[in-house]
């Protein structure tokens, strides 16, 4: 069994990697950093190569400064809530919000498209996408096939083969996004009554 003094030293040693990542996804460097916080750059320099121990005092500035949750900086172990912390990133302009938190399987995303004029760009990689049309109208490019779905509609697709989607219309499109990794399809099940 895991002590608890082995388990805070653990998370600790995790947290220097996580700064540094914070920091360089902000497109940030250390002297910009030390002047939004009040923090040496030396000193935040020794945080992210684990050379000194983080403390409330030094994390606090860096919590506001990036806008996460204290316990995300330091990746603090899940309390048993299952609720899902809805932390929306934009990607490429468009609005992503995960709601599922697990590492491996099937991932679950809310996405919303911005209502612009877009030229598909379709890629392929490894995996199984299965898109629902919540909002407005979506365009599906799927290998030589050009779709439009509006809402209510389903599509789903190996996305080994090239594809791409954006919004089409005058508004955003909202769509929900499962994805497989390696070919996981969903499966949905319906209790469906005779009449």
């Amino acid at each position: 069994m895991t002590t608890l003094p082995n388990v805070v030293a653990d998370a600790l040693d995790r947290v220097a990697p996580r700064l540094r990542l914070l920091r360089e996804q902000r497109g940030m460097s250390l002297s910009e950093l030390s002047a939004l916080t009040d923090v040496s750059k030396s000193t935040l320099s020794r945080l992210e190569t684990g050379q000194r121990r983080p403390s409330l005092e030094l994390l606090l500035p860096l919590s506001q400064v990036y806008r996460v949750p204290l316990d995300e900086l330091v990746g603090a172990p899940p309390t048993g809530d299952p609720r899902i912390r809805l932390r929306p990133r934009l990607v490429n302009g468009r609005v992503v919000v995960p709601l599922t938190q697990h590492s491996g399987g099937q991932h679950a995303w809310k996405i919303v498209i911005p209502a612009q004029a877009s030229v598909p760009d379709p890629k392929a990689h490894d995996g199984y996408e299965w898109l629902y049309v919540l909002s407005g109208r979506l365009r599906l490019v799927l290998g030589d096939r050009d779709l439009e779905l509006g809402t209510g509609e389903v599509a789903e697709f190996d996305t080994g083969e090239p594809h791409w989607f954006g919004s089409t219309g005058s508004e955003p499109a909202e769509v929900l996004s499962l994805f497989g990794p390696h070919g996981e399809r969903a499966h949905t099940r319906a209790d469906v009554a005779q009449q």
